[in-house]
């Protein structure tokens, strides 16, 4: 068995000052971790995202106790929407370990999620609740009604079917009330797009018009090797990734479901996500750290969203492993997630990539918007026998590249 089995790197270490040096050798004679190790750490760590959002909304106490860290001239902006944020991009994420079947206390803690996260529900589209959320006012809420859309779609049984009639009537209307915002000329095409899928899936009628636009436009964008562009232009950044193609797979499959989508459309973008999850895990470094180029790099380790969910849909490429991609990955989390001030002293995400970091969070950027770090953890949503954690780890390929192994040379791919 190559050696690699039997060590485990200081990159896959939690980033602290207090680790020490004898710490760290005991780490790498203990060797690489479990599957079930690396699933508790995740699910640990997710939940300490997501659980400080959804036990305050619970409650209707989210607008009274989150802080809203932003640039100083956007606080009041930011009040206006963040909240939604905060709200739609956890359940964006934590959604398919929602809606996956669970055993034991895994179960237990699930279904106590699970309740918290339909009350947050309740008041985020309640008009007579402290925390009833605003899905018209400015451009932002459509961002993060197609966030919560998200949700709902990767958890139906957990986060749609057990509403209360009026609740979803409330969601329902509330998802309709985005319509109001005129999306850009960009992937904000998709926010439309997402909750239009969302509408069609539990109501049975959304706007295929938005949705088809969406779509054709993004055809049109795509500009070759796995990578559209964000508009006409290309972006270097991870767009591809937080927003493009896990929600054009998305919207093409609720689309397809329906039977108003044909299945070569939906093979067409799944080959081209399949190719964009080589590119992503080719750029995470050996340590886990990744280029940081590109707006909204305090979304942290949710620029993996794209391989996340190519692996959760058991659609990963051939060269990679899929545990090649939990290695990855966690190393990913690891790297953006354990940094001291990550999270202030009440739990609260804090704007920056690796630790606090102010200045890297553009004008558009408040404590909500962070929250889309939870989308990294989408393979929660596979049963824990599955071969994504039960597998013993394997070096994702810089690793392999930089420790001198042997790698298949990489090469684009047409259409």
């Amino acid at each position: 068995m190559n050696r690699r089995h039997f060590t485990r790197t200081l990159s896959v270490l939690p980033l602290s000052p207090a680790v020490s040096q004898a710490a760290a050798r005991n780490e790498l004679l203990a060797g690489p971790p479990s599957g079930a190790e690396d699933r508790a750490y995740w699910l640990r760590t997710l939940l300490k995202v997501a659980e400080p959002v959804l036990n305050a909304m619970a409650q209707g106490r989210l607008k009274a106790t989150m802080p809203v860290e932003s640039a100083p001239n956007q606080q009041e902006g930011r009040r206006k929407v963040t909240h939604l944020e905060a709200l739609g991009r956890t359940l964006a994420g934590l959604a398919p370990w929602l809606g996956q079947p669970q055993v034991g206390a895994e179960k237990t803690r699930q279904q106590q999620v699970a309740e918290l996260a339909r009350k947050a529900i309740g008041h985020a589209v309640n008009p007579k609740s402290p925390d009833f959320l605003n899905f018209t006012q400015g451009g932002q809420p459509l961002v993060d009604a197609a966030f919560l859309a998200h949700g709902l779609l990767r958890a139906p049984a957990q986060l749609w079917e057990p509403l209360a009639s009026d609740t979803r009537q409330q969601l329902t209307e509330a998802l309709k009330a985005s319509r109001v915002i005129k999306p850009g000329y960009n992937n904000w095409l998709l926010f439309s797009a997402m909750v239009e899928a969302a509408l069609l899936k539990f109501t049975g009628w959304g706007d295929e018009m938005r949705m088809d636009y969406a779509i054709r436009q993004h055809l049109n964008w795509y500009k070759g090797d796995g990578v559209y562009g964000d508009g006409p232009d290309f972006h270097w950044d991870y767009y591809n990734s937080y927003v493009i193609q896990p929600m054009l797979l998305d919207v093409v499959g609720t689309l397809r479901e329906a039977k108003k989508a044909d299945d070569t459309l939906y093979q067409t973008v799944l080959a081209r996500a399949q190719r964009y999850a080589i590119v992503q895990e080719r750029l995470i470094g050996p340590d886990g750290s990744f280029a940081a180029f590109g707006r909204s790099l305090a979304y942290r380790c949710g620029a993996f969203q794209l391989l996340a969910q190519m692996a959760l849909m058991k659609q990963l490429p051939a060269e990679i492993s899929p545990a090649q991609a939990r290695a990855a990955l966690t190393a990913v989390i690891r790297r953006t997630m354990d940094a001291p001030g990550t999270f202030d002293a009440n739990g609260w995400l804090q704007i920056g990539l690796c630790g606090h970091q102010p200045s890297i969070g553009e004008t558009y950027i408040s404590t909500g918007s962070l929250y889309l770090c939870s989308v990294a953890f989408l393979p929660l949503g596979l049963p824990a026998d599955d071969p994504f954690w039960q597998a013993p780890a394997e070096d994702w390929t810089a690793k392999k590249i930089w420790s001198g192994q042997d790698v298949k040379a990489d090469h684009a791919v047409k259409g």
